[in-house]
Formats: structure tokens, C-alpha cells, sequence
């Protein structure tokens, strides 16, 4: 058997310390889950978790001490930024209870969930999905990622990200409002989860516009940082 042409090539995330590669399954994002960024996007109070996608090839992957490039998407003139700690799943499953959801992650990276924030607001307005705004190609520029045992104390880690060298956004993994591990139950409850699927956990407050030009540095304490510009 053949194809009828030939496949495109895995998406795949580097390993701190290793010469394996993570092979991404699927891309899941968690909306509005620290209660200040619930609030500045209008919202209030310990909502359902709900969730939406973007394709496994929208990752740009960004290696530790260097400064990726990202294009300026087409179709917007507000694109925003969302710093958020990633879950990268090395085993999956369905019906994971959140006392067991530890045991299904491989490791952690620190990635950004871009926004064509002119295009979702359009699309909420007509009642229709989001995948234009959230989707689109390199969308989702990402670090290596770390083992899990090498990521002590995640659950309790700073997470910030800056604007051509002024803060924008700063907050703690601890005020998530559902937790890594309810997550994982809950989207466990709706999809099979794969080893090979990633978690965008959620940005904090401060979301705003970047232009081409800027620099944005991002990270999660004891992660590497990210540092991508927009071109």
C-alpha cells in the first residue's frame, strides 16, 4: 500500500537532556483559566473548564537560548499574546481520575497560545467557532520540553512573560482555576487523551497587542524561557 503522496513530517518538541523528540498528537487549550484573565476578558467566578484546539504542526519550536522568529499572521491587525505553562502527556487514556493524572505526564514547557484577538471577537459576536483566531499556522511557539522528574515544585511556579523587556503578564501556576490535574480528568471525560498531547494550561491577566518587531520573553520558574519575535 502507498500513499498518494507522501505525508507530511511528524510535529515533534525537543527533550531537555535528551536526543528524543516528543511527538505531538493533539493540541489542547484550556479558555480562560486564572480568574484575573477571566475578569479583564469579561467573565467572573469558577466557570465550567472548557477547551478548544489548534493542529499539532501549528507548534514553533523555539530551543533553549535562542530567539525564535515568528510571522506576523495574515487576516489581523490585533494579534495578542498568552503566556501559558504546557502539559505534555506521555500516556493516555479516558475517564483519568485527577488523583491519577500525575502519573500520565511526561514533562512540562512553557509556551504561548497567540491570539488573532480581532478574528475571535468576530467569530463570538456571530456565534461561530474560534479556530481562525486560535489555529493558525506557528501558533503555538513552544520550549523543549522537561521531564516531569525534573520539574519539581510546577504546581507552584512563577510564570511571567515581557514585552520588549517590560512586564506584561505575571502570575502563579497555584491560581489556576482548575488545576493540571482536574484538566486532565475532565478533558479525559470528553476525548481519549493520547501520549503525544499537549495542554496549554491557560494565560494569566494582561494579554494585550504585539506588533512586528517586538520581542517577547516568556517562562515558568525552573523551565527554560522563551523568547520569540515577531517578524
Amino acid at each position: 500500500m502507498s500513499y498518494v503522496f507522501n505525508p507530511s513530517p511528524v510535529a515533534t518538541v525537543p527533550v531537555v537532556g535528551s536526543d528524543s523528540l516528543f511527538p505531538v498528537h493533539r493540541i489542547y487549550c484550556v479558555g480562560r483559566n486564572y480568574a484575573e484573565h477571566a475578569k479583564e476578558m469579561g467573565f467572573s467566578g469558577r466557570e465550567a473548564p472548557f477547551f478548544f484546539t489548534k493542529p499539532a504542526d501549528a507548534v514553533l519550536v523555539v530551543k533553549e537560548g535562542t530567539t525564535g522568529e515568528m510571522p506576523y499572521p495574515t487576516l489581523t491587525q490585533d494579534l495578542h499574546h498568552e503566556i501559558e505553562l504546557v502539559v505534555a502527556l506521555g500516556k493516555g487514556g479516558r475517564n483519568i481520575k485527577a488523583e491519577d493524572a500525575a502519573s500520565h505526564i511526561f514533562g512540562y514547557a512553557v509556551g504561548l497560545d497567540m491570539t488573532r484577538r480581532d478574528l475571535q471577537a468576530e467569530a463570538k459576536k456571530q456565534g461561530r467557532p474560534w479556530d481562525i483566531a486560535k489555529g493558525f499556522d506557528h501558533s503555538a511557539p513552544i520550549t523543549p520540553i522537561v521531564p516531569a522528574d525534573q520539574a519539581a515544585g510546577i504546581g507552584s511556579a512563577s510564570i511571567w512573560l515581557d514585552v520588549n523587556g517590560a512586564r506584561r503578564q505575571a502570575s502563579d501556576i497555584s491560581k489556576l482555576i482548575w488545576s493540571i490535574a482536574e484538566t486532565i480528568e475532565v478533558l479525559s471525560q470528553a476525548w481519549e487523551l493520547q501520549a503525544g498531547d499537549l495542554i496549554f494550561s491557560g494565560t494569566p491577566e494582561g494579554v494585550n497587542a504585539v506588533v512586528r518587531g517586538d520581542l517577547l520573553e516568556g517562562g515558568v520558574t525552573g523551565l527554560p524561557a522563551l523568547k520569540v519575535r515577531l517578524v
